[in-house]
């Protein structure tokens, strides 16, 4: 990327639909195209061989300094045109600033040919612009499609609350009805002809199978939502701005790593809850395990890097420096909120566990649950896939992405999408009578990173031309990290949505 006082370098490109003053910027430049020239019967390959810059700056009228507020370039495909024999002072007879011949078209282009030599030149064009060095930004973050982003992400919100208003009407009112009934039964005889949630409050609450994995899954979940929140915030508010180049991957790495704290406390907690004993394995499992599984995919990929002697690749400088905040800040962290999340009191149960369990019932075709996870993912995915096309365009297309207030207000409602949805589905499996809730509402709702990474897989074959091996490996290698990441966060909200639900509905029943 060419970059000039902070700016990156764009080509200004004129809407067609509207009139002449409004101009979109395409960020970088093509380095060539395909096409035919002078009649040819087949296309032909010919590069960018000419670059004409353009440097606008704006003067201070009170200290009569100038600033630079842009950067564009038009390229030019040029057979450049000279006499004699090449040498270093030759002018050519195509651009020559001392004839003040420039070039302004692209006549005849410059064919690619095998062992063909490419003249490759440049001019520089000084502009005085009206804009003021602190609103420079402005016109490199105006989107050539902002007018259906803003409609679809409208759209897309009023659809999804209007969708959890009608599903968290039809909770409230279903779930008054049964609590009525339950508490108006006058003997344990009759409770026991009833059907329903209220027959498994002896097994609600049993611990489920492999429940220091599900600890260490909800204390990540817990330090990852803190780190997307506070990032979000921050974001929408302002203090990311784009002249600082990788704020937001910083400012997200600083935050994970603080939020370390609340992911040992979280974990602890749970694991109490399920009577376990040994907190510090689960403190050290909760510290090392996605973080390790993200160190593993993301130095493979950056091998890969290496491999191809790419200038992207993260120096081990900086690899030296990720581990250091893991070890050094992180792990600490984690510890400190295991060991006060273990030493809190674990609050009582709203009923009491039975000592044998309680046989489940053959289930219904639609309860299934690899059908019921794989159909909870389907909303919250929904609430995001449309602001998801223009995240993956600005990572993968180098375009900019800084309408952080409408991720924010997407964000929101995928919150709100995952807890209710995982909530409705719990309440109709503990109707049914089966009371593994635990791994399934954390399931439900993290699903929806299945749906994720698909269309990440449907993004690459119809949107991106990448045809060599390890460019595509390295896409789907982050976009694993990506879901991964998504899982996490998705899955703990529906697990917390569910968990205070279930409280509250059995604390509200009567249990002899």
């Amino acid at each position: 990327m060419w970059i000039l006082d902070n700016l990156p370098l764009v080509v200004p490109l004129r809407r067609a639909d509207h009139d002449e003053s409004s101009i979109v910027y395409l960020h970088g430049f093509l380095v060539g195209l395909k096409g035919q020239y002078a009649g040819m019967k087949e296309e032909k390959y010919f590069i960018h061989n000419h670059l004409s810059f353009v440097v606008k700056y704006h003067r201070d009228p009170l200290t009569e300094l100038s600033r630079i507020v842009g950067f564009e370039v038009k390229p030019f495909s040029v057979k450049h045109q000279y006499e004699g024999e090449w040498n270093e002072n030759i002018r050519l007879t195509t651009c020559d600033p001392h004839a003040k011949r420039a070039v302004t078209n692209s006549e005849a282009p410059q064919e690619i040919e095998d062992k063909k030599e490419i003249i490759l030149t440049y001019d520089v064009e000084f502009q005085e612009s009206d804009i003021k060095w602190a609103s420079r930004w402005d016109t490199y973050l105006l989107m050539a499609d902002d007018q259906i982003h803003w409609f679809s992400i409208i759209n897309s919100s009023l659809i999804v609350i209007f969708l959890s208003g009608m599903v968290a009407m039809i909770m409230l009112r279903t779930l008054y009805r049964d609590i009525s009934n339950y508490n108006q039964l006058e003997t344990q005889e009759e409770a026991q002809e009833e059907t329903g949630w209220k027959l498994v409050h002896g097994d609600v609450f049993r611990p489920p199978s492999k429940s220091d994995l599900l600890c260490v899954y909800v204390g990540t979940g817990v330090q990852c939502f803190g780190m997307v929140l506070v990032t979000m915030i921050f974001a929408a508010l302002g203090f990311l701005s784009p002249s600082n180049r990788g704020g937001l991957m910083t400012a997200m790495l600083v935050l994970w790593v603080s939020m370390g704290s609340f992911a040992g406390y979280s974990s602890a907690c749970f694991y109490k809850m399920f009577k376990g004993t040994d907190w510090r394995k689960i403190t050290l499992k909760t510290a090392f395990m996605f973080p390790a599984i993200v160190f593993v995919i993301f130095s493979v990929l950056n091998a890969l890097i290496w491999g191809e002697k790419s200038s992207g690749a993260v120096p081990f400088g900086t690899m030296f420096a990720l581990v250091l905040l893991w070890f050094g800040i992180s792990f600490p962290l984690v510890f400190i909120g295991g060991y006060v999340g273990f030493r809190k009191q674990v609050s009582e149960d709203p009923v009491k566990t039975n000592k044998i369990p309680r046989q489940i019932p053959e289930q219904t075709w639609y309860m299934n649950p690899v059908l019921s996870i794989l159909v909870g993912g389907i909303l919250p995915f929904g609430a995001v896939f449309i602001e998801l096309f223009f995240i993956l365009t600005s990572i993968w297309l180098h375009q900019f992405y800084y309408i952080f207030s409408f991720l924010f207000i997407v964000f929101l409602i995928l919150l709100v999408t995952c807890a209710e949805i995982t909530v409705v589905l719990c309440y109709f499996q503990l109707c049914s009578e089966d009371y593994r809730w635990w791994w399934r509402s954390y399931l439900t709702s993290g699903s929806s990173s299945l749906y994720l990474f698909l269309y990440a897989a449907f993004y690459f074959f119809t949107k991106l031309e990448i045809t060599k091996p390890v460019s595509g490996i390295l896409y789907f290698g982050y976009m694993l990290i990506l879901s991964y990441a998504f899982f996490v966060l998705t899955g703990t909200i529906g697990f917390y949505a569910c968990f205070y639900f279930i409280r509250l509905i059995y604390s509200s029943v009567k249990v002899d």
